[in-house]
């Protein structure tokens, strides 16, 4: 028994280490040559030299271990390789890997992560947040924007045109701001704290749309016509992709396009009359298009067809773009639709039997066909943008209010946030709010530094638009009645009705979890899947066999590290950070150990079907994608100087994004198909059980505690949203409340522990002030405190009536 454990742990070593397969081998013989040496010769160490060598000879000899091995397998994989389809090949093969991958290994190296440098603004973005973004966000009514108006003011569109906040990703040369990703994210942050109306329509432009396709891919005469016209406004860009029978599935998409000679207008060409020339006669409907009903330029996505070969042999060219005038003959703007009752222009668009010259396709002829390809590429990044900041602009906001009115509003004379059941959600939307705001500004600062993470763009989009979505839901529960009254004071109720338009748009969030996190980041973040999937499509045997080994090596390290941290809980691995700190980077590092093992095996098991077994998927998603959550955590608190103030914070996010990791890892074993292997793996993995919690009931009483009072840590979290203290503001108000109870605490103090001592009789503190007074217990300047916080504090509370005429005649469509 204890030459078998030895063996074991030697085994384990070996893997640990990675030592080379040739030094195991002698190591292994070695050691089975000292066990001979003390058993003496017998049958059973004959045995066992007869397995040693029938399994070790092979393996060390290529030629040997690729005719008896990595053939086998090599056929084994052909066959279980799923087929993939073009549209899935580009999208596996857009943006590149970044910190998921580093996860995905199972040994993450941390310098690629905390040498990121950490996003900051220049002196020209700070500017134009504390000016043109300031003022815009004072011209927002967001009540009047979407109930009265049902649109942005007139004046409102024609600043965000004038100061170029269209433009914001176009190089100065073009006439654009040519600001950092950082700095759009900042921006759209701000005026999402606003308006989600105006937010949108910012964004848009700077997001997936055609000034980034023409950045991108566009030929120089494209960028030189409509850059500069993007940046100023001259033209209003919009995106159609989506249509009624093609959403996620963009390959099933019926709209055409038939090359083909027509007559054209010339003097699009730059001369008179018209011109038979080469072009595209195009076939679409798409719905969904935001800014579409205000567009002067559509971006169209369709499949191009050349049956008469008339630009080369194929006949299916496949997804094709183009940009095309609202106004051009057979193009039909539709009417608006009305997504949760939000403001921003969306609507549909179609066009029948429209002609368009060949050099309106973005890049030109040289583009037919690539449409997708350039699609995903943009998407990597811009999806990594603008729902990320709009998200975070609403957390902060409703971080800020909500603490605020939690302050402010009493119930059995004690304020509403003192009550551990309000703590609760209050603690949640601090923490989230703290982890959302992290991971928009640890992503923009790796896109900043030439990145584009599709698969982490993924992540963000789906967390993000998940966790305001409880933000806003728990806010509403601190809110209350008045949460639900809409009106113009009503600062949520707007937000929450819009929040499933962020959970929708740029890929559902179901599919994003189910499909793409899980099922892009295994082939394009797995350290050796990509590489063995190219040898089988190449019939490389050569190279298989390399790679192979390469990944077995890697498998039975994660075994034993898996094992070993298990056993330890990473206590003794060597891993950065302070004494506040090391112990979450630890965890993370014993998670992504046994998060690539899981994956493996999962893979090795199922192979092709587990792309449809989508609750795995979604289940290695949601550890993946916590696992970066906490990752960027850790970076936000180390870029921010480690302020002692927000360990409540750091504390509550590290510990729930962990303890979620660890939930929905342990999920995947209860289902995948294999049980015993899987339960076994299990085993090995959690040893000790269970190892983390989520937050603390202390822990949720620290951090609930943030928002409830003037301090460093909550003017951190919600930095960079828009605050004022005009009382007639919807959110001023709560504010020059919240100033004003804290200032009239220490009096309102006295008056409670009077009332203790019976020197005042019991009641609300308003209800006993003339006699705190007479008794001297409070000041006149602290009765004056009191007054103004009592008449702050009820409009604070206060919500909307309407009339029966102001209800039925208002907002008509």
């Amino acid at each position: 028994m204890i030459w078998l454990i030895a063996s074991l742990i030697i085994v384990g070593v070996l893997a640990y280490v990675r030592v080379s397969l040739r030094r195991a081998t002698l190591v292994l013989a070695g050691w089975l040559g000292l066990y001979s040496l003390a058993q003496g010769a017998g049958n059973f160490v004959f045995l066992l030299w007869v397995i040693f060598d029938a399994v070790f000879i092979p393996l060390n000899v290529p030629d040997i271990r690729k005719r008896l091995f990595s053939s086998v397998v090599f056929k084994v994989m052909k066959k279980m390789l799923p087929q993939m389809s073009q549209t899935e090949r580009e999208a596996l093969e857009a943006g590149n890997t970044w910190w998921d991958a580093e996860l995905f290994s199972g040994n993450p190296d941390w310098k690629v992560l905390l040498d990121l440098p950490a996003a900051k603004l220049s002196a020209e973005e700070q500017a134009f947040i504390d000016g043109p973004v300031e003022i815009l966000c004072s011209m927002l009514d967001d009540w009047d924007i979407t109930h009265n108006r049902r649109d942005l003011p007139a004046e409102v569109w024609d600043y965000i045109k004038q100061h170029k906040f269209c433009g914001m990703i176009i190089p100065k040369q073009y006439g654009g701001l040519e600001f950092s990703e950082y700095a759009h994210s900042e921006i759209v942050m701000k005026i999402s704290s606003r308006s989600s109306t105006a937010a949108v329509t910012v964004m848009v432009p700077n997001s997936l749309g055609p000034a980034k396709l023409l950045l991108a891919y566009g030929t120089e005469p494209q960028k030189n016509h409509y850059l500069p016209r993007l940046a100023k406004g001259q033209e209003i860009p919009a995106f159609a992709l989506t249509g009624p029978h093609a959403g996620s599935d963009a390959g099933a998409m019926p709209d055409t396009g038939i090359v083909c000679y027509d007559w054209f207008p010339s003097s699009s060409l730059g001369t008179s009359g018209k011109d038979k020339v080469l072009g595209i006669r195009l076939n679409w409907e798409k719905r969904y298009i935001t800014l579409g009903p205000v567009a002067t330029v559509l971006g169209l996505a369709f499949k191009l067809y050349d049956p008469e070969h008339l630009i080369g042999d194929r006949e299916n060219i496949g997804i094709t773009v183009a940009l095309i005038p609202t106004d051009t003959a057979g193009v039909s703007i539709g009417k608006r639709h009305w997504p949760m009752d939000s403001a921003f222009q969306n609507g549909p668009n179609w066009g029948k039997d429209v002609f368009i010259p060949m050099d309106w396709i973005i890049g030109g002829k040289e583009q037919v066909g690539n449409g997708w390809k350039m699609l995903m590429q943009c998407l990597a990044t811009g999806r990594a943008v603008s729902l990320p900041a709009l998200s975070t602009g609403a957390a902060k906001m409703a971080s800020r209010n909500t603490g605020a009115y939690a302050r402010i509003r009493k119930q059995f004379n004690l304020p509403i946030g003192e009550f551990e059941g309000i703590e609760e959600p209050l603690s949640r939307i601090a923490g989230e709010t703290y982890i959302i705001d992290a991971a928009r500004k640890v992503t923009a600062a790796a896109l900043d530094d030439g990145q584009q993470p599709s698969v982490i763009s993924a992540i963000i989009k789906y967390e993000l638009t998940e966790r305001i979505r409880r933000v806003i839901n728990d806010a509403m529960d601190i809110q209350g009645g008045s949460g639900i009254c809409l009106g113009p004071k009503n600062y949520l109720g707007r937000i929450y009705q819009v929040i499933p338009v962020s959970i929708t748009v740029e890929g559902a969030n179901i599919l994003t979890r189910t499909m793409m996190i899980f099922g892009q980041g295994a082939v394009r973040c797995h350290p050796y899947i990509q590489r063995e999937m190219e040898a089988l499509g190449q019939d490389n045997l050569e190279l298989f066999d390399q790679v192979l080994c390469e990944h077995i090596g890697s498998v039975l390290h994660n075994l034993a590290a898996g094992f070993w941290l298990g056993l330890t809980n990473a206590r003794f691995i060597e891993v950065p950070g302070d004494q506040d700190t090391r112990r979450y980077f630890r965890q993370i590092a014993r998670l992504s150990v046994g998060f690539a093992l899981v994956a493996d095996f999962a893979l090795l098991t199922l192979g092709g079907s587990l792309k449809r077994k989508e609750r795995i998927s979604g289940r290695f998603a949601d550890v993946l994608s916590n696992l970066y959550l906490c990752s960027c955590v850790l970076k936000n608190f180390q870029d921010q100087g480690s302020p002692k103030d927000d360990l409540p914070l750091l504390d509550w996010a590290c510990q729930q994004t962990l303890h979620r990791a660890q939930q929905s890892l342990l999920a995947i074993f209860h289902i995948l198909p294999t049980r015993i292997p899987a339960y076994l793996l299990r085993a090995v993995l959690f040893p000790g059980g269970k190892p983390y919690a989520p937050p603390a009931d202390h822990l949720i009483h620290q951090t609930a505690g943030l928002l409830l009072k003037n301090s460093r840590s909550r003017d951190r979290l919600t930095h960079g949203i828009y605050i004022n203290h005009k009382p007639r503001d919807v959110t001023g108000r709560i504010e020059i409340a919240f100033q004003a109870v804290l200032a009239a605490a220490p009096a309102e103090a006295k008056i409670h522990a009077a009332q203790k001592r019976k020197q005042l009789p019991k009641g609300a503190v308003p209800e006993v002030l003339d006699a705190a007074l007479s008794k001297a217990v409070v000041s006149k300047k602290e009765a004056e405190l009191i007054l103004h916080a009592e008449q702050a504090r009820f409009s604070a509370i206060s919500v909307d009536d309407f009339s029966h005429e102001q209800l039925g005649n208002a907002g008509k469509i």
